[in-house]
């Protein structure tokens, strides 16, 4: 599967339709960023039920100060619309499989339960 490209207006769309989406922010003039661009893509293709998507930092800027992007490449993992994992710096592609299947492996039952958790005592 190609990466999709995002923006604010087709975001919360992508993130909302899919059980896991990937997000990497990026910039076109940024060295890593074209580094981890190719591996990336690469991994999108052994995984077909997994959303690989795309944030071009310099045309989004309002998205990615809503994600506090400082460094990128930044990478994001969003399973049920939780951001489970966020890190800026690219990776090999083993790491990146190897993380895709924890996100995968991970009991989202207990994430949402221990969401509520925090919420009720922050109430």
């Amino acid at each position: 599967m190609a990466t999709v490209e995002l923006s604010k207006e087709n975001f919360a769309d992508i993130v909302q339709g899919h059980d896991m989406v990937l997000v990497d922010f990026w910039a076109t003039w940024c060295g890593p960023c074209q580094t981890f661009g190719p591996i990336y893509e690469s991994v999108s293709e052994k995984y077909p039920d997994v959303v690989f998507a795309k944030v071009n930092t310099e045309e989004q800027r309002e998205l990615a100060g809503h994600f506090q992007v400082r460094s990128i490449p930044t990478l994001m993992i969003f399973r049920d619309q939780v951001i489970i994992f966020s890190q800026p710096g690219a990776i090999p592609g083993s790491v990146l499989e190897d993380l895709i299947g924890k996100a995968q492996a991970l009991d989202m039952a207990q994430v949402h339960a221990e969401i509520a958790k925090q919420q009720a005592g922050q109430a």
